[in-house]
């Protein structure tokens, strides 16, 4: 009964779901188009391989995944493999990392009849999830062809976990219809089972994003850039970068940025929002503070008056944190929940966060107290603390050695999590 008013308050949703689809294809026109994806009309997979379905929401979880998705690829050359996402970003990224390697379309939404047209056009033998994507209709859906739905690099924010507990018996039922989870650490493991999850359906892994693996490609193409940047400064340049910003941080990070400059001369800042519906907009914002400001993607070549480079490029974030001194992780001076501060980390640079990253509790928490993160509330903390590294390049170089250590320390759960999938997937032949 509760599954059916859900989806019944859903079907009433749709009119509202596509005039937000209208209302984002206003400032990111690929909104607007593959709307049928998102209700389950696609073509029929032909294959007569067993396929495995992977759902990442966005660009974060889609990267997160692909090593894993990789060694599934290399081991079970045999089967197909279809990746759902819900973003256009997410999308570009896939077809970035795999080209025509895999089958993808957008995630139709959580509706039985979407989710029963949806999969038996794929026809899949296994559904991985990546992170928190629990959806009862998904699920039941699953469950009804016997589908194992795994939730792989599974995290749970006591926010999130106090929502689903509201919904009472939908997610207790959802939560005994999850074949498995494999789990980031014991404390979202824990939320899962008070939800519902069976406690030998549950496996703690670790995370995933531990395990980034550099390429020396990106470090190399990081020091051309950069290269090319101080040549047309004429001078070497101290570089913060502000990374995956939300709007309403912009502006902070601008205020802070104006008060270093004033001690640093030499100081570059490299702003990168988030979503590229904002790249417009946040530099006509740098450009009105006074900054004299150029974008990143139209090759221009900076000059000494240059002080701000936007970030408006998709797929280099690793190559721009690798070519700065000190990071900024964004989407946590508002309450977002934080991005992936081991991105930075992994390449020995010093971190700083807001106070919102209840998508990384444990991460962020460890992180910081390993010696590699600082936290940081407002514009005159950032001022602060961005003056102390550029300071001393010894401190700037010991905390961003000590994020390294850290990452490197944790590394392992990629292994794990592929060995739990892998005996998923041959204990289905």
């Amino acid at each position: 009964m509760s599954r059916t008013l859900y989806s019944l308050l859903l079907y009433l949703a749709i009119p509202a779901v596509l005039i937000k689809l209208v209302l984002r294809a206003r400032k990111s026109p690929a909104y607007g188009h593959r709307w049928g994806e998102r209700f389950g009309f696609i073509k029929e997979l032909p294959t007569d391989k067993p396929v495995i379905w992977i759902h990442s929401v966005s660009v974060g979880e889609t990267i997160a995944s692909a090593p894993m998705v990789k060694q599934l690829m290399e081991q079970y050359p045999d089967h197909r493999f279809v990746i759902t996402t819900m973003t256009p970003t997410g999308s570009e990224r896939v077809q970035k990392i795999y080209g025509d390697q895999v089958f993808h379309v957008y995630c139709p939404y959580d509706l039985p009849d979407v989710q029963n047209r949806f999969l038996k056009r794929i026809h899949p033998k296994l559904a991985l999830m990546m992170e928190t994507e629990l959806w009862p209709n998904t699920i039941a859906a699953c469950k009804a062809k016997n589908i194992p739905v795994v939730i792989v690099n599974a995290r749970l924010s006591e926010k999130s976990a106090r929502g689903y507990a509201k919904l009472g018996s939908l997610t207790r039922n959802m939560m005994k219809n999850i074949h498995r989870v494999a789990c980031q650490n014991d404390t979202d493991g824990e939320r899962f089972k008070e939800l519902g999850l069976p406690a030998e359906n549950l496996d703690v892994t670790g995370s995933v994003k531990f395990d980034l693996d550099v390429d020396d490609e990106i470090t190399k193409s990081a020091a051309l850039l950069r290269d090319s940047w101080e040549s047309g400064l004429g001078r070497k340049a101290r570089i913060l970068i502000a990374a995956s910003t939300h709007d309403g941080e912009d502006q902070p990070v601008l205020d802070a940025f104006k008060q270093v400059r004033k001690q640093f001369s030499d100081a570059l800042l490299l702003l990168v929002p988030r979503h590229p519906e904002r790249f417009n907009s946040t530099f006509e914002l740098a450009q009105g503070q006074g900054f004299n400001t150029i974008r990143h993607s139209q090759a221009t070549e900076t000059s000494p008056e240059t002080q701000v480079i936007i970030g408006d490029t998709m797929g280099e974030l690793m190559k721009l944190y690798a070519a700065s001194d000190i990071a900024f992780v964004g989407g946590s001076l508002i309450e977002n929940g934080g991005h992936n501060m081991l991105e930075p980390a992994a390449l020995g640079i010093p971190v700083l966060s807001g106070p919102s990253v209840y998508n990384f509790t444990d991460i962020s928490q460890q992180l910081e107290d390993a010696g590699g993160m600082k936290t940081i509330h407002n514009s005159e903390e950032l001022v602060e603390i961005v003056a102390e590294l550029m300071a001393s390049d010894t401190a700037r170089k010991k905390m961003g050695s000590q994020a390294q250590a850290f990452v490197e320390g944790n590394k392992g759960a990629l292994q794990k999590l592929v060995k739990l999938v892998t005996g998923t997937i041959d204990s289905l032949k």
